[in-house]
C-alpha cells in the first residue's frame, strides 16, 4: 500500500506580515498511523523540497506526542525536508491522497490545477481521498464527470466557521472552509469545536479540525484496505483463482 500526502507551498497569512503553511499534527498524526500501519508514503508540495510550517502548530500549547515523535525522528525530518513536486506524480502510482490542512492550502492548493486534477482523478479510478480541517477547501473547483461540484450531496466537514473565529483568521482567509462547502452543496455537518469529528461518504474522507487528523488516518487505512480486498476479490472471480 502507498499514500501520497500533499502538503502546502504557500506560507503568507494574508496581508498581515504573518507567516502560516501547514498544521505539524495534521502531519504528524497521520504519518505515524501510516507508518506503523507498515504503508509505504510519498510526501508532496507544489513547490517541491520543505513545505512551510505553521509557526503556531509547533508552539508548547499544540505540540502532541506525535508532533515530538515527527521532529526527533531523522527520516520523517528529512522526508519533509525533500518533498516531490506535485506535478511530477502521477495518482496511477498510489493507493490513496490523504491532504493535512493549516491554512496554507487555502491560497494554493484549493487553486493548484494540478491538485485539482489530482483529486479528481483519484476518486474516478476508484480510490480513496482523506482531507483534514482546512484541506477540504481544496475541493472548491475540483468537479464530477458531469462537471457537478465533486462535494455536492456528499457528506462532509471541515474546519467551522466558529473554530476559524476561534483563532481571529475570518477576515483574513480568502474563503471560509465550512460556508465553501454548503455553498457547493455538500451535506455539511460538524461537531464541537475542536473535538474529534470525521465523516465518510462513498471514497470521500474529511475530518473537522487538528484532532480529527488522526482518527481521518485510521478510517483512510479501514477504507483502502477494504477497497483492496473488494478488489481482489473482484479479480479472483473474473480469473476463476
Amino acid at each position: 500500500m502507498k499514500v501520497l500526502i500533499v502538503l502546502t507551498s504557500h506560507d503568507e497569512l494574508g496581508d498581515t506580515g504573518r507567516k502560516t503553511g501547514f498544521w505539524l499534527e495534521e502531519l504528524a498524526a497521520p504519518y505515524y498511523r501510516f507508518k506503523d500501519a507498515g504503508i509505504d508514503l510519498v510526501l508532496a508540495s507544489p513547490r517541491g523540497g520543505r513545505p512551510p510550517l505553521d509557526p503556531k502548530s509547533n508552539e508548547p500549547a499544540n505540540q502532541t506526542d506525535e508532533t515530538r515523535r515527527f521532529e526527533a525522528d531523522p527520516e520523517a525530518t528529512d522526508a519533509l525536508a525533500h518533498t516531490v513536486r506535485l506535478d511530477s506524480v502521477s495518482a496511477d502510482d498510489f493507493d490513496t491522497v490523504f491532504y493535512p490542512g493549516g491554512h496554507g492550502p487555502l491560497w494554493d492548493l484549493a487553486e493548484d490545477a494540478t491538485s485539482i486534477r489530482l483529486i479528481e482523478t483519484t476518486l474516478r479510478a476508484g480510490k480513496p481521498l482523506a482531507l483534514v480541517c482546512h484541506a477540504p477547501g481544496v475541493l472548491r473547483h475540483a468537479v464530477n464527470a458531469d462537471g457537478s461540484p465533486l462535494v455536492r450531496g456528499k457528506k462532509v466537514t471541515g474546519f467551522t466557521n466558529s473554530e476559524e473565529e476561534g483563532v481571529q483568521l475570518t477576515k483574513v482567509v480568502p474563503f471560509l472552509v465550512e460556508d465553501e462547502l454548503v455553498r457547493l452543496g455538500g451535506d455539511y455537518s460538524k461537531g464541537a469545536d475542536w473535538a474529534p469529528y470525521v465523516l465518510r461518504d462513498g471514497l470521500l474522507i474529511t475530518g473537522q479540525n487538528p484532532a480529527s487528523s488522526g482518527p481521518t488516518a485510521d478510517a483512510l487505512i479501514e477504507l483502502v484496505t477494504k477497497t483492496a480486498r473488494t478488489t481482489q476479490t473482484a479479480v479472483a472471480g473474473r480469473t476463476g483463482v
